[in-house]
């Protein structure tokens, strides 16, 4: 991320942003190419590289797949040597002239896990802004790897995560029926022997109602064991 800003009376129209990173490279043929110049994507397919510049902006990159700081961590920038040249340019309101302005930061002056304090405030119904702040960053809480080390292990924990689920769904499958056929089976033997005795059972439901018929059997003998009969 970058700030930026239009400290003129006049304002900036069509304002549009580019950025480019160089860095000198050697290919996999061994060829060493000297101040290697590559895109650094602001928006341009969204169309959030065209600006209006009525209040300062923070400008992002998104670090993804095609991004060249895709495999760059915390430990590999302070060792790294490279430079980021951003550009705006616009045309003068006031004069209609295209005018340029250009910045860049070195690899020292890249702050990992930062981001730009607030400089706008709401003050008597219109807001207000704090240039004094314009550079002013604080610090969060980031992870120190890179961003491909950070989406294999979002994708390493999900596919734990399905096969985990997968494998409790199917293990729940498998022994569902067989605990539910013993439950089932248990009440009725039961009462068909006539012994009153009640086996071990899972289902908590299943055990009650067994209990139940057992007691009503001590009582009503005679209605019990025709229940018995007739579920047998």
């Amino acid at each position: 991320m970058f700030r930026v800003g239009d400290l003129r009376s006049s304002h900036i129209v069509g304002a549009n942003m580019r950025a480019k990173l160089i860095k000198s490279k050697q290919t996999q043929e061994g060829e060493f190419i000297p101040l290697d110049q590559t895109d650094i994507s602001v928006g341009f397919e969204t169309g959030d590289d065209r600006l209006f510049l009525v209040s300062p902006l923070v400008i992002s990159h998104e670090i993804d797949a095609l991004s060249p700081f895709w495999e760059m961590s915390q430990a590999h920038l302070e060792k790294d040597d490279f430079e980021i040249v951003v550009i705006l340019e616009g045309m003068v309101e006031a004069t209609g002239m295209t005018c340029q302005a250009r910045s860049s930061y070195l690899a020292e002056e890249v702050l990992w896990g930062h981001r730009f304090s607030p400089m706008m405030s709401l003050a008597e119904g219109f807001f207000d802004v704090d240039y004094g702040a314009f550079h002013h960053t604080f610090e969060v809480d980031t992870p120190s790897s890179s961003a491909r080390e950070l989406s294999l292990a979002t994708a390493r924990l999900e596919a734990h995560l399905y096969w985990s689920i997968s494998s409790r769904l199917d293990e729940e499958k498998w022994d569902g029926p067989n605990l539910t056929g013993h439950s089932e089976k248990q009440p009725g033997s039961g009462s068909a022997n006539g012994k009153g005795g009640v086996g071990p059972t899972f289902a908590l439901g299943v055990t009650t109602e067994t209990q139940d018929q057992s007691g009503q059997g001590e009582l009503n003998g005679s209605v019990t064991t025709d229940q018995s009969e007739s579920e047998a």
